[in-house]
């Protein structure tokens, strides 16, 4: 049998201490694309990340990467957590933190190549961070901090990127760094997620869009999907906000 879909989720439930979180969640997702994944908070956006990973229990259903559980595919999938859920005092460097994404190749015990090196370098310099390389992580400035560990993520080589948040704490110039680098990964066939806030740049930053609010809202091409309709279906009681802020006109 074929699968034609990178990550297919079907009838997905997650609850938390009996609290349903997310309910029949279905998602065929594409490689070649970048998602935004798009609703208010406590919507289930991380813990679909989560469910994704298989880090977590779910009530019903399942999901297949490349057509197997998670398990047989983990090095193909890469995650970037949001910034607070990162140990900002481990004594660790900036090209330890990098290296750590060649960890998923490499048998228990052996040791890092001059080829696994090499990838570290050339991400370090995509992501223009290669004169940190010797800082402690803890030592950078919030967007520095998020190019480390994006740099860390293209080292592994996987087809499947997952990022909680990127551009939260970044200055303008490394998120625009950043969205440019994601945009051509997926021209060349990368698999990307983004769990992004800013509503106002969803239509510039990605193609598809999955929004959701517990349940899912709308799947699709953004043009279509990231409609006023459909926004307001899934912001419901925070529309008041979001106008105020500015982030939806």
């Amino acid at each position: 049998m074929e699968y034609n879909a990178i990550i297919s989720i079907k009838d997905l439930s997650v609850s938390y201490e009996r609290k349903r979180v997310l309910t029949n969640i279905f998602l065929e997702i594409e490689g070649g694309h970048i998602y935004g994944v798009i609703g208010p908070n406590g919507a289930g956006k991380s813990t679909l990340f989560k469910a994704i990973l298989g880090l977590i229990e779910v009530n019903t259903g399942s999901v297949l990467i490349k057509g197997h559980p998670i398990e047989e595919k983990r090095k193909d999938v890469v995650y970037v957590p949001q910034k607070d859920e990162v140990d900002w005092n481990f004594p660790a460097t900036v090209m330890d933190v990098v290296l750590q994404g060649r960890y998923p190749h490499k048998k228990i015990y052996q040791r890092l190549s001059k080829h696994d090196h090499k990838i570290a370098e050339q991400a370090v310099h995509d992501l223009g961070i290669s004169p940190l390389k010797t800082r402690q992580i803890g030592e950078l400035s919030g967007g520095q901090q998020q190019r480390v560990f994006l740099a860390r993520a293209l080292c592994q080589q996987a087809d499947i990127i997952l990022l909680d948040e990127p551009f939260v704490g970044v200055d303008i110039t490394t998120e625009d760094r950043i969205i440019k680098i994601l945009q051509n990964l997926a021209l060349k066939g990368k698999t990307i997620l983004v769990i992004h806030h800013d509503l106002s740049t969803v239509a510039s930053y990605f193609d598809q869009v999955i929004l959701i609010n517990q349940r899912l809202i709308a799947f699709g091409d953004t043009e279509s999907t990231f409609t006023s309709e459909n926004i307001n279906t899934a912001y419901r009681a925070q529309l008041p906000i979001l106008h105020k802020t500015g982030l939806i006109g």
